[in-house]
């Protein structure tokens, strides 16, 4: 008698135990994935003249909602054919926008990357701007959208 009460014991413990496993895995089950964090990158204007100001915005947001606390946001800006890329670290303007204003001596076809990182994820949207007369462009099979040689670790 002694063993079928302990024995029962046992199974309702074992019972309520898996219960509480389950209702735990269903809540998990119940929680949505986040948003993915969206960059547009704009470049104005997208036909510049030498020596004159460009504007650089990378406008963040997840969902409805403006990101302003980025982990990182760093502009990579190069010239068609250069091997030297220029990486500028940006910080938060206002309203999810992450700014940088820069003036280029040198006619020709330009490229930037936003390299975002925010909320666990990361956004790196290209475009191609002129200064001047533009020149010849890069290879699109050519994959230059790497931050080559950059130290990714010291952030």
């Amino acid at each position: 008698m002694k063993k079928i009460k302990l024995l029962s014991l046992l199974i309702l413990a074992l019972l309520v135990v898996s219960a509480c496993g389950t209702k735990d895995n269903h809540n998990q089950a119940d929680k949505e994935l986040p948003e993915f964090v969206e960059v547009k990158l704009t470049v104005t204007p997208e036909h510049g003249q030498a020596n004159e100001p460009i504007i650089f915005e990378a406008k963040v947001t997840q969902g409805e909602e403006n990101v302003e606390d980025a982990d990182e946001v760093k502009f990579e800006i190069w010239r068609a054919k250069d091997e030297n890329h220029e990486k500028v670290k940006v910080e938060h303007a206002e309203d999810g926008i992450y700014r940088l204003e820069k003036s280029f001596a040198q006619e020709g076809t330009y490229y930037i990357i936003a390299h975002v990182t925010a909320r666990d994820m990361h956004n790196m949207p290209k475009k191609e701007f002129v200064i001047g007369t533009a020149s010849e462009t890069e290879d699109p099979n050519e994959s230059k959208d790497s931050m080559e040689g950059m130290d990714m670790e010291g952030h």
